[in-house]
């Protein structure tokens, strides 16, 4: 009883409200967080079926406006996506360059040099054209840049100016994931491989036939998603309705939280959904498609 007793009185009790009568709500996390991402490392001799997919997560979505908010660079307590993958590039993540013939990943090439780095994060196209448009704020090419280069001291730095006018444009991600299975476990997994920011006033739909074309005109560059994650794990999203629900970019991610919608898959004819279906109800068809599939194959397997 003694023992219990003491135990109990050892026990201390936070309060909610600090001294000041604020809320203890927790928007950093801990130093040490990046070091308890799981990984799972699935053998190759359990993998007996997989198959790429690949996604758009659109910020217009009400289930992605955690992803998108808050817009401004100097937020205490919250960043929005873009603003912690600019953050983790910054840090050095590498990133790499867009395939100039497919919207597929080619993460086995050497990465971005510092000195290219801060052409992939420009608010304006230095060599366009904007005397016609009446609502363009002209900003010189410097001022146009987010990631500033260091020659001197061989680093890259934040500039806040034009996040705002830059972060507006954001509003796509394109993801590469696998589903597979895995006897093991027998169960069938999907993983992000990797994610690309995209420019959504180089994604043209009103020519159906060059969608595919300006979707990979519009990818700034790819990331391979597990060297994100650790810096996915150091923010929390910012809360929807209960200030006290906190999660990270990190689990967002992998609870599947995000909303999104289906564009290609790995084919032998290497061709996207836009490619060969012509009309929204042909690619919406397609997309249901694909989704169907991959939700029966893992049914399929078992017998009842």
């Amino acid at each position: 009883m003694l023992s219990v007793i003491t135990a109990q009185a050892q026990h201390q009790v936070t309060s909610f409200f600090d001294e000041v009568g604020s809320a203890r709500i927790q928007t950093e996390e801990f130093s040490q967080a990046h070091d308890t991402i799981v990984m799972v490392d699935h053998r190759i001799d359990d993998v007996i079926w997989a198959r790429y997919v690949y996604r758009i997560i659109d910020m217009r979505y009400k289930q992605n406006y955690q992803l998108y908010f808050p817009t401004k660079s100097d937020d205490a307590d919250y960043r929005n996506l873009f603003k912690v993958i600019t953050d983790a590039v910054v840090d050095g993540m590498p990133i790499y360059e867009k395939n100039g013939e497919t919207i597929k990943p080619d993460l086995h090439q050497e990465p971005l040099a510092r000195t290219i780095i801060p052409t992939m994060f420009m608010a304006d196209d230095p060599m366009a054209d904007y005397s016609d448009d009446p609502t363009h704020f002209d900003i010189t090419s410097s001022d146009a840049m987010l990631v500033h280069y260091d020659s001197v001291a061989d680093e890259l730095s934040f500039h806040f100016y034009p996040f705002e006018k830059l972060v507006r444009n954001q509003l796509k991600y394109l993801i590469q994931e696998v589903v597979f299975f895995d006897k093991h476990t027998s169960r069938l997994h999907t993983k992000i491989m990797a994610i690309a920011p995209l420019q959504s006033d180089k994604i043209s739909t009103r020519d159906n036939s060059n969608i595919i074309g300006s979707l990979r005109e519009s990818i700034m560059f790819w990331i391979p998603f597990d060297q994100l994650r650790p810096y996915l794990a150091m923010q929390y999203a910012i809360p929807n309705r209960n200030e006290v629900k906190r999660v990270t970019f990190d689990e967002f991610f992998q609870k599947r939280l995000f909303t999104s919608y289906i564009v290609g898959e790995g084919n032998m004819y290497n061709r996207w959904i836009p490619d060969y279906a012509g009309s929204e109800e042909k690619v919406k068809a397609e997309q249901a498609r694909i989704a169907t599939e991959l939700l029966n194959f893992e049914q399929d397997l078992w017998e009842y």
